[in-house]
This record gives structure tokens, sequence and C-alpha cells, in this order.
């Protein structure tokens, strides 16, 4: 056992659905303390989904730290300071600087490419601890145990289920099935996510490395262009010559009927039709778009639906439900899948931190992470839609809010702004501690147990 658990301790078998950012983030951390779990992902294949590119911020960058895997992180990403905004003719719109995040927390932001984190965090997991092509189709609590039930007809059961399965769990849809039936689901949890925008994502691999001069620059350049129907486009430099795009779309409400659930797969299939109607619009680093589609290879260009919706069930009996599963944010902010992979930080504290697996103790786990969560995440939830409308909105209200932000924000103002924003800070319970190095308060550690008491009140 390792020197995180004791011999004598009961420890409870964790089944996770689901191996995106936040599965795979909960099973590094349990893979550290020798607790059992197994991860169902319901893909034929492992791949990271979602928008091309991430931001990592000071609100959880210290745990990569606590791992030993900062240097390895800092390998993958560049440090952003700025984003830089124009409209459809390339004049620009406006910056916005981010180096207020370092003051306040002490790092800066970085930005990778989403598959350089996924791999990152899935060689902390064992090839043998995922199953692919797990489907689930049920879940169900009998004799002290719950259990899932695929659609391959194969069955298991353990002590803790969570559901990291996506914005459409089955793990989710599952349990709300069952709560419903009894009468104890809110209305709210039935209520559809509300899809904002339609986008195409992709990572390029320029073979002609001069063409873009961003690319031998040791920080990232996020360059966006806006036009006047409703369509935005971007490109971001990340190390290994690579550029993160989108084109997207923001919809209206009519257009975005019918659209739920067509996003319930991510998959490397694009959108010929959408990318023929950005192919010939200026890339913001010079050239058309089409180009920086031509250098993308096909497995590396999905189609995203951007939706939101906040639910008020995370959990009940022995199932839990973690990122996008229970909030589902847009990208503006980039805190959807830091806040997915803070849910899997919480709930490892606490399973460290329990006393036995009876269902007495495992409510009390997940009452807690609810209590710890919930809060902080709606915060980043109505930022992320903040941002959004600041980033992507084309509404006349949208335009003169992007125009004032960009143009008249003081930079006090914006650098006390991320010192709120970023105060909380969870990190592992069972390691020393980073300390403060910013500016900005951090909100006291919990979950701490008593021997490291003394150290969390000098943090």
């Amino acid at each position: 056992m390792s020197e995180h658990t004791s011999a004598d301790k009961p420890v409870p078998m964790v089944l996770i659905v689901g191996a995106g950012l936040g599965g795979l983030t909960l099973a590094m951390l349990l893979e550290r303390i020798n607790i059992p779990y197994h991860i169902f992902e319901r893909a034929t294949e492992l791949k990271p989904l979602g928008i091309s590119a991430m931001a990592l911020a000071g609100n959880i960058l210290p745990i990569f730290e606590q791992l030993g895997l900062y240097e390895d992180l800092m390998q993958i990403s560049h440090p952003y300071p700025e984003m830089d905004l124009y409209n459809a003719n390339l004049k620009k719109l406006g910056s916005m600087s981010l180096m207020g995040h370092k003051i306040a927390t002490g790092y800066d932001y970085r930005l990778l490419s989403r598959p350089k984190l996924y791999e990152l965090l899935l060689r902390q997991v064992p090839a043998d601890k995922i199953s692919l092509k797990k489907r689930i189709l049920r879940t169900e609590e009998k004799d002290d145990r719950v259990h899932i039930y695929c659609a391959d007809n194969t069955t298991y059961e353990g002590d803790v289920l969570v559901g990291a399965d996506g914005a459409y769990s089955g793990v989710r849809q599952s349990l709300y099935k069952r709560l419903d039936e009894q009468g104890i689901l809110p209305k709210k949890d039935l209520e559809n996510f509300s899809i904002a925008y339609s986008t195409i994502v992709g990572v390029a691999e320029p073979k002609d490395l001069e063409k873009y001069s961003q690319l031998k620059e040791k920080h990232s350049f996020f360059s966006q262009a806006l036009d006047q129907s409703n369509r935005n486009w971007y490109v971001i430099n990340v190390p290994n010559n690579q550029i993160c795009w989108g084109v997207g779309v923001q919809l209206t409400q009519e257009q975005a009927k019918g659209q739920h659930f067509r996003n319930s797969e991510w998959g490397p299939e694009a959108n010929e039709a959408m990318m023929k109607e950005f192919q010939d619009l200026p890339c913001p680093w010079g050239g058309k778009m089409g180009d920086i589609f031509d250098a993308t290879p096909k497995n590396l260009i999905s189609k995203v639906y951007l939706e939101e919706k906040m639910f008020k069930t995370w959990h009940y009996g022995r199932t839990v439900l973690l990122g996008d599963a229970c909030h589902k944010m847009l990208p503006g902010a980039g805190q959807g899948a830091i806040n997915a992979m803070q849910d899997a930080i919480i709930i490892a504290n606490g399973i460290y931190n329990m006393k036995d697996t009876s269902r007495g103790s495992i409510t009390a786990l997940f009452e807690d992470y609810y209590r710890q969560r919930y809060h902080h995440v709606e915060e980043r939830f109505k930022n992320s839609a903040l941002m959004s409308k600041i980033m992507h909105g084309q509404a006349w209200t949208e335009r003169l809010l992007r125009h004032v932000v960009l143009n008249y924000l003081p930079y006090w103002m914006l650098k006390e702004q991320f010192a709120k924003d970023f105060e909380y800070r969870p990190q592992i319970a069972w390691l020393p501690l980073i300390k403060n190095r910013g500016t900005g308060n951090v909100l006291p550690q919990e979950g701490r147990r008593k021997k490291f008491a003394a150290e969390a009140a000098t943090v």
C-alpha cells in the first residue's frame, strides 16, 4: 500500500465512467494513493474531445507542481499574455491583457493543445485500468453496491460510481430517470441545454513554418476575427509548430431548436459545408483560413455544439457526477475542463479521508463535495457565459460590451477581477501544499487531515 493509505482502512472500489480530462484526473489521483478503480469509456479509442486549444490558469496549475508534472506541462504549453480581436477586414477591435493573472496568482496563463494535455494525463493511468467500448445502458444500487450495465451485456459493481462521461452522460440520464420516477428530481434538471454556437475546431500542422512567424515565438498569440454574420474564427500557436483553430456561428434561438442531442458524441468528421463557408475568409496571421484547414489532419477536426447548463442534482446514493455531466460551460473563460479537474481533486480528497465504505460515509463525502464546489462552479459558469459574449457575441449589446472591455476597462480593475476569480485553488489533500506566490488572496484549503493543519494555516 502507498504511504497515503492504511492497510487496515477499508478502501472503496471506484467505477469511473468516461475517460475525458476529468475522469483521467480522478484516476491519476486515485492511482497515487492505491485506491482501486477502473475507467469505462464508450468510445472505441481514446482521444481528446472538445475545443482544440486549452488555457490552464493559476486555479489548477498548483496540482501539477504537487504531482511533479509541472515541468512536463511547461514543455507542452506557452505563456499566454493577451488576446487580440479583429473585425472581418482584420482591423483590430482591441486586446485584453492577461498579465494581471500572473500578478494575482503567480502563474502565467498557459496555452496548449488539448491532445497534449490528454496525453500527459493518460500516461499517469495504467492501460489495463481502462476499458473501451463500454456504453452504459443503466445503473442501479442493490446489496449495498452500485452496479453498471453496459450495451455489450457486461456488468460491473463497486462502492462508488463517478459519472465523468460528458454533457450527455449516460450515468446522469440513468440516475435522473430513477429520481424522476421517485418524484424527487428538480424539474429544472430535465430542461434542455442552452445551445449558443455551432463550431468546428482543429489542430493544424503546417509544413511551411516560414508562412506563420508566430510559430517561432515562445508565447502564444490568440487572434480572433468576427464579422456581422454571427461568425467568428481564431488561430492560436502552441508548441511543436501546431496551430489550434476554430470557426463558429452564433445560433439564434430558432436555429438552436432541434440541435439537442446531436452533440452526444464528439466526432473527428468535419462539416464540409461549414468549412467551405470559412475557407476564403482572411486568417489573422495572413493568407486564408482554407490554408489552415488544408494543413490539418482529418482526425484532428471535430464538430462541436457549444452549450451550457448548470444541473442542481450532482449526486445520489453511491453515484456522483463531475465536469460536463453536471455543469456544462461555454468556453469563453476557458474554465470548463479546469472545473472538471477541480471536481476530481475534491472527490479524490474526500475518498482519501473516508472512514469506511458505508453508504452513509459516501453520502457525506458527496454532500461535502457539493458544498465545496457548487457555489464556485456557479460563479465560473456565469463568468464563462459573460466572456463568451465578449469573445463571440454579435448582438448589439454584446458588441458594445466587447468594445468597452477591450478598450476602456482599466488595467487595475482587470487585475482585481483576476485576483477574485482565482482565489479558489483547491489542492491535493495528501501532498504538501504549494504556497501562494501571487499578490491575490487564496481561500483556505479544505480536506486536509489534522497532521497537515499547521502547514495549511501557513499557506
